[in-house]
């Protein structure tokens, strides 16, 4: 991981601090002349290729709000840079801060802060010596820049606030709305004991209060504005007895070990004030808005497009190894459903062969003998059998109690057999189809009595001998053939049957009955 330093740039020295896992350590210090850059060029040397962040921390810094048509791309990025060759002399360090958009009429504008400094020279011999040694400059800060995070991390939720801190350059005012930087000023403090101090907090905080307003950044009549303090170690007590709210002034009182673990700084290091809080954002979290060109940053950008690009492989062979392992496991699940398959195949051989080799003899082939079993399943399938025939008539006569039967004679056969003659006194079935001789057939004559019924009322027992054998033929696939009656009534009145003497009206007897199904096999 490539070398974090942060160079913090004062007025009367500079400093160099490296990031580490525990926060801050100073590493070398130089002076604001022109033996403090030789130094810093021989410090240079061996640490080709370190990511450094330079944090301003001067008076002398310009503020100035402007607007400009609503645009996106490049055209934004042309008037931006007219606007600053306007306001700036030297625009080598110099940055247009977004504030949002104001609607005028049917007119969109955007609304920026510009920020420079009044004297960027003295940055010249610094950044050369970085850009001539191989650093890799992320940017160009200040700490009002940093300001609306240390808002942020200190979760302050109103609207206007003055973040006010002791650094060791001097008294530090940066004035936030919305979040966004608006004004800030710094200035020169002695070696004061902490009432003293507080009381030239107050008074400053006043200055700027009015000097806000006249410049029309802050409503005279508006809400109190929250003033976030952060006090020296041990000086909170001190602060707090001085700095009382009013009716235009809300104070907020944070000493400086609070706020570095608010904001993630585990050590403060020795000899610093409030810049450690600056610094440490600066290395963790720096703001999109800073003062270097992009061909000041050419090599940090180059680097970033390196990162991604080992970053976006790394993902991607991170993906290629996850789904190669899928589909590994995939493989093995086949390899080994595969293996499984071919023992049960191999167990089925086996038991196919002990089976077989206790086959007896013959003189044909295994094939042959399958397709004779698969004809016998089928033959036998196709063939005839009473029990349909028998249970078929059972259901029938659960319908008419009063028959009595007295024979079944169930066959199978062609319909043209001589078995198959019509006896005399038989009465074909009118409407019947004409058989197929070639079409084998199972026939069921069903012969029996009629009980229950007056032995002289022979129409009554014609018409219930002909409803049985309508039922008999209308289901399970029969169709009546034909219907022996013990007597028939004929269209002209004419009775016939056995009703003489010795009949079955003078015995006493049941009137007997024939009725001949048929059924056509498939």
């Amino acid at each position: 991981m490539a070398l974090r330093c942060i160079l913090y740039f004062t007025g009367e020295e500079h400093a160099v601090y490296r990031s580490t896992a525990r926060g801050l350590e100073l590493d070398a210090k130089f002076g604001a002349d022109d033996a403090g850059v030789e130094a810093f060029r021989e410090y240079l040397r061996g640490r080709r290729g370190a990511l450094f962040y330079v944090l301003a921390d001067l008076m002398g810094e310009d503020f100035h709000e402007d607007q400009i048509p609503f645009l996106r791309g490049g055209d934004r990025d042309a008037i931006v840079q007219r606007r600053i060759a306007q306001r700036y002399r030297d625009t080598r360090l110099a940055a247009a801060l977004s504030l949002g958009q104001v609607i005028t009429g049917e007119r969109r504008n955007e609304r920026l802060l510009l920020a420079s400094f009044t004297n960027t020279q003295q940055f010249v011999p610094w950044l050369d010596a970085l850009e001539n040694a191989g650093a890799r400059l992320a940017g160009v800060y200040s700490v009002p820049l940093l300001a609306p995070a240390l808002a942020a991390r200190l979760k302050v939720t109103a609207p206007r606030c003055l973040i006010v801190t002791a650094n060791r350059s001097g008294l530090r005012q940066s004035f936030v709305e919305d979040g966004r930087l608006r004004f800030a000023r710094l200035e020169r403090t002695t070696d004061m004991p902490a009432e003293s101090l507080a009381v030239f907090v107050r008074s400053e905080t006043l200055r700027l209060l009015q000097y806000l307003a006249t410049l029309r950044t802050l409503p005279r009549d508006g809400a109190p504005v929250q003033v976030l303090v952060v006090a020296p170690s041990g000086q909170r007590a001190a602060f707090e007895q001085t700095l009382i709210s009013d009716a235009r002034l809300v104070f907020r009182t944070i000493e400086l070990e609070e706020t570095a673990r608010a904001i993630g700084l585990k050590a403060i290091p020795p000899g610093t004030l409030a810049e450690s809080l600056y610094l440490h954002l600066t290395a963790k979290k720096p703001p999109r808005e800073q003062f270097a060109s992009r061909e000041e940053r050419r090599r940090f950008l180059v680097w970033q497009l390196q990162r991604g690009v080992v970053a976006a492989g790394a993902l991607g062979f991170a993906a290629c190894m996850l789904v190669a392992g899928s589909r590994a496991l995939d493989a093995s699940a086949l390899r080994d459903s595969a293996a499984a398959q071919r023992r049960e195949a191999a167990m089925a051989a086996d038991q196919y062969q002990r089976i077989t080799s206790t086959f007896p003899v013959t003189q044909t082939s295994t094939e042959n003998l399958k397709i004779a079993v698969v004809e016998f399943r089928r033959l036998a399938e196709l063939s005839a059998s009473p029990e349909r025939s028998f249970a078929h008539v059972s259901q029938v006569l659960e319908q008419f109690p009063q028959f009595e039967l007295e024979s079944l004679v169930w066959s199978a056969g062609r319909p043209g057999e001589a078995t198959d003659k019509p006896a005399a006194g038989a009465t074909p079935v009118s409407g019947a189809k004409p058989e197929d001789p070639g079409a084998a057939a199972v026939t069921l004559e069903v012969s029996g009595r009629v009980n229950a019924t007056q032995r002289n009322d022979y129409r009554g027992i014609t018409a219930q001998v002909q409803n049985f054998a309508n039922a008999l033929g209308s289901s399970g696939g029969y169709q009546l053939v034909r219907t022996q009656l013990p007597f028939d009534v004929t269209s002209e009145g004419t009775l016939t049957g056995d009703i003489g003497g010795g009949g079955a009206a003078d015995s006493g007897e049941a009137p007997r009955f024939t009725i001949v199904l048929r059924r056509k096999l498939p």
